[in-house]
């Protein structure tokens, strides 16, 4: 019974959102409230659950959310995202375009959100394709490669941020095992995939409206500060993750590394420096640059408050003891926890959509196979990250942010974003099986 309970709870979840078109977090606090009515959580009793997985969660993860968000927004906004694509189109030349664009979202794609590198990216995509005479999906399947792989893999990005905080992982570990998945997923999805004829038959002409201007060359950050500045949370996350391997937790300087490795300080610094590099050095006034933090954290608030409903149901599930029910049950099976998690948040993505509801709802589910010992949580990140990206269609926005931008009918859709998602959904999984081999 309890199981057919949690099941009906999806759905209802999914119904909300889909058919009644909810706000997934109302969604979200509407189904926490009636599973733990129905799964026999005392009824003074579901205020409470409700309040503390929203709490802990939000607690483990707003600072990098919000702060990943003023780092992207100062990057794009200064023309650093820019200057980097620049650089990058014109060392590779024009018979390796597809893997300078590929590089280039990927390298743009770590600080950003998928949205904003999208809007940044596009006017690139549409130029290179108008100067080179190449037809525009030809260019645009890498860069949706390398957004999508590190929007659903990679910190500070949400969804990884907040499984790291549900499984109790390691964010320099999972980054360290990250990018060594994401890095051929996004060859294999991108420029690989690029290459087959179909997409050279995709004739379609872009919008004017969203071919915006780039910056003139003149106004843009130097290439080092854009490099070094977009990339300093990838670098002190790893590089402090690998130096704290090295020292025994006696030693006096390990607390320093431990402190310094925490995401929430490595983002706050990372911001520091690029107030300083791409703000005020540059003659930006401080005034300017907070008024562009506050924008860009008004554009992350719908995600904070899914992050925050999707911990609510974690704990109804968790206070319930069916969490732990299913994963004692799902531990039975004879399937591999990895690709359990994985077709968990697969599941749900293709029923609901969004890849961040997605994963965090799947977290939820998974996270007692977690608890047992039997997976590496890590590893388990990744999967439901890969999972949470498949068969992208209509009730995801991003497929209608594609549509639109690149001026596509929704069949044309379906065989370009949608095959682009699945392809890196599977690819990723095998990733990931492969990984698990090893660690």
């Amino acid at each position: 019974m309890t199981f057919f309970v949690v099941g009906v709870s999806i759905l209802f979840l999914v119904g909300l959102i889909v058919w009644m078109k909810v706000e997934p977090f109302i969604a979200f606090l509407l189904t926490s409230i009636a599973a733990g009515l129905f799964l026999g959580i005392p009824l003074e009793s579901i205020s409470g659950s409700i309040q503390r997985g929203i709490g802990s969660l939000m607690g483990a993860l707003v600072i990098v959310i919000v702060l990943g968000a003023m780092l992207g927004k100062v990057v794009a906004d200064s023309g650093a995202a820019q200057r980097i694509a620049l650089f990058l189109t014109e060392s590779f030349g024009e018979r390796r375009l597809q893997w300078s664009i590929a590089l280039t979202a990927f390298i743009v794609g770590i600080p950003l959100f998928f949205n904003v590198g999208f809007v940044l990216l596009i006017p690139l995509v549409f130029a290179v394709s108008n100067q080179y005479k190449i037809p525009v999906m030809v260019v645009g399947i890498p860069m949706l490669a390398a957004l999508s792989v590190t929007h659903g893999l990679l910190p500070p990005h949400p969804a990884p941020v907040a499984l790291v905080a549900q499984f109790d992982a390691h964010m320099g570990t999972t980054l360290i095992y990250g990018l060594t998945l994401a890095v051929p997923t996004v060859i294999l999805a991108g420029p690989f995939l690029g290459k087959l004829p179909f997409f050279r038959t995709i004739q379609v002409k872009p919008l004017a409206a969203f071919s915006a201007e780039p910056k003139p060359i003149e106004q843009l950050p130097g290439l080092l500060n854009s490099l070094f500045t977009a990339l300093l949370p990838v670098f002190l996350l790893i590089a402090l993750s690998l130096l704290g391997l090295n020292f025994p937790e006696e030693h006096a300087a390990y607390g320093w590394i431990v402190f310094f490795s925490d995401p929430n300080v490595v983002m706050l610094l990372s911001l520091v420096w690029a107030t300083y590099s791409l703000g005020l050095r540059r003659g930006q006034g401080m005034g300017s640059i907070m008024e562009g933090y506050g924008t860009a954290v008004k554009d992350i608030a719908l995600i904070l408050l899914i992050v925050a409903g999707a911990g609510a149901y974690k704990e109804v599930l968790m206070d319930s003891g069916v969490s732990a029910q299913i994963g004692a049950s799902l531990q039975q099976l004879p399937v591999n926890p990895l690709l359990l998690g994985w077709l968990i948040a697969a599941m749900i993505r293709i029923s609901v959509g969004s890849a961040t509801v997605a994963a965090l709802t799947a977290a939820g589910i998974s996270s007692p196979l977690v608890a047992g010992g039997g997976v590496d949580a890590n590893l388990m990140v990744l999967a439901i990250g890969t999972g949470s990206l498949i068969f992208s269609h209509v009730n995801d926005g991003g497929f209608w942010l594609v549509k639109e931008y690149f001026n596509l009918s929704i069949k044309q859709t379906f065989l370009s974003w949608t095959l682009l998602e699945t392809a890196v959904a599977v690819i990723g999984l095998g990733g990931v099986l492969l990984l698990d081999l090893f660690v």
